[in-house]
């Protein structure tokens, strides 16, 4: 067994156990008894959405940087990915901690768009953790090439998650 392969199977363990415990924690964080703190952490939400739009621009230009064959550049932007959505998923879970889900009050065709999105960038942000994580772990494995065949499905599906995170945003934000 080489070096990266048991890298890889080293971290699989921590990998599935962030996979899990995220999606669970926001759960029982969105749905449970609010933490009282005196005062609501209102400005989160734009917060969120601002993370979600610069992490979109960051992965857009990590992208470019690889297609130009700028590794290190890329990796500065890609680490920068993960950093501002590990920043995204604390203001998420804080605000979620502490205040109600604001409900949607659009009507018609664009409450069905509405969730549409919302409900694709929610089964997706579970789904991108663990390739997110995989896609990482395989690169500072040095697993170059079966990381080039998982950031395929990776960038594409993390950019939907940051972008449909802001359009959800704009969409509901009149109703917080």
């Amino acid at each position: 067994m080489s070096q990266e392969v048991s890298k890889e199977k080293k971290f699989l363990p921590l990998i599935i156990a962030i996979s899990v415990i995220i999606p669970v924690a926001v759960t029982i964080l969105f749905f449970g008894p609010k933490l009282n703190l005196g005062s609501k952490l209102i400005f989160l939400p734009a917060l969120n959405a601002f993370l979600n739009a610069t992490t979109s621009l960051v992965l857009i230009l990590g992208f470019l940087a690889i297609r130009k064959g700028k590794r290190e550049l890329h990796e500065k932007y890609m680490k920068s990915a993960l950093v501002l959505s590990v920043i995204f998923l604390l203001s998420y879970i804080a605000y979620h901690a502490t205040s109600e889900p604001a409900k949607y009050g659009g009507e018609g065709l664009l409450r069905t768009v509405y969730f549409f999105i919302l409900f694709t960038h929610i089964v997706l942000a579970v789904v991108i953790v663990p390739l997110v994580l995989i896609t990482f772990v395989r690169a500072l494995s040095s697993k170059f090439d079966k990381h080039r065949k998982i950031a395929r499905i990776t960038l594409p599906l993390w950019l939907y998650v940051t972008v449909t995170g802001v359009i959800v945003y704009f969409m509901i934000s009149p109703y917080y």
